[in-house]
């Protein structure tokens, strides 16, 4: 199966890390969909060390968070303003 695809869009330290979801959803799931991957990825990538938030911009352009508990996908919370 393909993983979802994404691009980093703020990362800054001591701030949230922001990703995109940029598709084709025709050939790849979403970043919603596909949540548990894209956590692993940026945690094997020194991206979300613990503590650090995730925000994303999903398929349709919303900002939400992905809960990110020990290194693996906890959920999601409303993403709050930009």
């Amino acid at each position: 199966m393909k993983s979802a695809r994404f691009i980093i869009v703020s990362n800054f330290p001591g701030e949230p890390l922001v990703i995109r979801d940029i598709g084709p959803w025709h050939v790849h799931p979403t970043v919603t969909n596909d949540a548990d991957s894209v956590v692993a990825t940026l945690v094997e990538m020194g991206h979300l060390p613990e503590g650090r938030r995730l925000f994303y911009y999903d398929s349709e352009k919303r900002r939400d968070e992905i809960l990110v508990v020990a290194g693996r996908f906890a959920g999601f919370a409303p993403g709050g303003a930009a």
